[in-house]
């Protein structure tokens, strides 16, 4: 992106995530898990975009799966 910094996107859609407090969970633990790791992301445009539907996330299940997405990310930043 040119910048020094890391910007984050969100879409997290009704029709994939129906109870508007599991949509704000699903965002929470995103932000929260971006911003733990947003200096080694320095420079990067993420989107994170629910494309299952996901009924009830817990806390802990949304952020295992986004931390499971960051590490992805880095290894294939880190392979590139």
């Amino acid at each position: 992106n040119g910048l020094a910094t890391a910007r984050l996107g969100l879409v997290v859609g009704k029709r994939r995530v129906r109870l508007a407090a599991n949509r704000n969970l699903i965002k929470r633990q995103a932000r929260e898990t971006f911003r733990e790791r947003q200096q080694v992301l320095a420079g990067l445009d993420l989107i994170v975009l629910v494309r299952a539907p996901w009924a009830r996330p817990t806390r802990q299940e949304a952020r295992a799966e986004l931390i499971k997405l960051w590490d992805k990310l880095l290894a294939k930043r880190s392979q590139a």
